[in-house]
């Protein structure tokens, strides 16, 4: 039986991370969280970059465009969505968790999800740090394993990546 696994090492390796700027107050913790795990798996500061975008449904659209310039290795997805009132919630949570998986299958390029969908502000806090985790960190940790795996394993590169102007 053979068995492969990625491992935690972002050393050579270029990341990009997209980041909500609504609800930033989760947010920033997210990207914190993600920042740490990846430095301390070997990644320098300039070989990780930062976008932030509006909202949660741009997330997918900007993971996309940056795949198909072949510069990184893997994208981390973060955003913090909360439930309101209306459906709003539904279709926001489901457009871009889908978006996200649809630009790594599209483009062969890994893009972790560190998308919090939750009922309340205190759940999200939970999720973001305070008693559940943080899911930047979790995403920066599955980002650094798939990239590795990804490297190794079908031996891609970021410049075999199909470029589009």
């Amino acid at each position: 039986m053979i068995e492969r696994r990625g491992r935690f090492n972002a050393s050579g390796k270029k990341f990009a991370v997209v980041v909500s700027r609504f609800n930033e107050f989760i947010t920033s913790r997210l990207l914190q969280s993600a920042r740490e795990v990846l430095e301390q798996g070997g990644a320098k500061s300039r070989d990780i970059e930062i976008f932030w975008v509006p909202g949660a449904l741009e997330i997918p659209f900007f993971c996309r465009k940056l795949a198909l310039k072949g510069k990184f290795d893997a994208i981390i997805a973060l955003g913090c969505i909360l439930r309101g009132g209306t459906y709003h919630f539904e279709c926001v949570a489901n457009e871009c968790t889908r978006g996200i998986s649809q630009a790594a299958l599209e483009t062969g390029v890994p893009v972790s999800s560190g998308i919090i969908a939750a009922d309340s502000l205190e759940e999200a806090l939970d999720r973001a740090g305070l008693k559940a985790g943080n899911k930047g960190a979790q995403a920066a940790l599955a980002a650094l394993e798939i990239a590795d795996l990804n490297c190794h394993f079908f031996e891609v590169s970021r410049s075999k990546v199909k470029r589009k102007s």
